[in-house]
């Protein structure tokens, strides 16, 4: 099966009230726990890459091992650029075999916005890739994408109709209330649903974003700590919130985070437990389980595509 871009996708999760998850990935462990454990819950499946990911492993390994995954699982698989920074960026990964790219003009004026958006869709559509935008900035971090709590905003959902015609994109990531990192609430977490409900009723059908939606779960923080690490408790975005909103206009649910905590969880108890282990195949293993079972787990309880692809 050849790489799909999300039009289907989309079209089918807004339809069926889930969505798809989009998983960061960064080296081949990664990829193959995604893979498995979306191939074991018969799940379509996102895999992004973001511009650091890029200058870690190299566009072209990236690509030659998400070949190979496609190859070995046979299921649905688009490849997204996560926060592409510029048009440059955009246009290497569409010239690059991307499927899907982000264009995250947030931090720009609400014209300037539209402007760098527009120039994407129009290079990216005539070569059957499809393209993200993003109206409202979420705070936190993330790779190259750093926005403090001030400069931080909600979407306004009076601009979004304006900026989907405008642009032609074909899918909107808003702000209402998740943050990137694993560090997200000092108190009660919550999103903003009713700028969620305003938002579909302005663009009925029409395929919208979450990013930052990483649950923190705490028995990965705790592990790492036990074993070790120095990680302050914090509350991520709880589960039945990204369900509520997958069973809404989300479509698509990006997990970085979650993933980066149960690879180090597992490393850090497999060299607690095997301190005379020096072969990468043995803890590998280790992390690559605790991805695999991380995804499943997204995908039956917050996402509910299992069984889709």
């Amino acid at each position: 099966m050849p790489i799909v871009n999300t039009t289907e996708m989309f079209k089918k999760a807004y339809e069926g009230g889930y969505a798809i998850g989009a998983f960061n990935v960064n080296n081949m462990e990664i990829i193959q726990g995604i893979t498995e454990g979306a191939k074991l819950e018969n799940a379509p499946l996102i895999l992004q890459v973001s511009a650091g990911a890029r200058k870690y492993a190299k566009h072209v390994y990236l690509m030659k091992m998400i070949e190979a995954a496609i190859q070995d699982t046979d299921l649905p698989i688009a490849v997204h650029l996560d926060h592409g920074p510029d048009f440059e960026t955009c246009k290497s990964c569409i010239d690059g075999g991307f499927s899907s790219v982000m264009i995250d003009g947030s931090h720009l004026s609400f014209e300037e916005n539209i402007a760098v958006t527009k120039k994407v869709v129009e290079y990216a559509h005539d070569r059957g890739v499809t393209v993200e935008a993003e109206l409202g900035r979420l705070a936190g971090v993330e790779d190259d994408v750093k926005v403090s709590a001030e400069d931080s905003s909600y979407t306004r959902p009076e601009e979004v109709e304006e900026f989907a015609t405008r642009t032609g994109c074909d899918s909107l990531a808003i702000a209402i209330g998740t943050s990137h990192g694993a560090f997200k609430f000092s108190g009660e977490p919550k999103l903003r649903f009713d700028i969620l409900e305003e938002v579909s009723k302005r663009l009925p059908g029409f395929p919208i974003v979450l990013h930052g939606a990483s649950s923190v779960i705490p028995s990965y923080v705790d592990m790492i700590n036990q074993y070790g690490g120095n990680m302050p408790g914090a509350q991520g975005v709880p589960e039945e919130m990204l369900r509520k909103a997958a069973s809404m206009a989300v479509c698509k649910i990006n997990i970085d985070s979650d993933l980066r905590l149960a690879f180090t969880g597992e490393l850090r108890k497999h060299f607690a437990e095997h301190p005379d282990h020096f072969d990468p195949r043995q803890y590998l293993t280790d992390a690559r389980d605790g991805i695999r079972a991380m995804v499943r787990h997204k995908i039956v309880n917050v996402l509910g595509c299992n069984g889709k692809a």
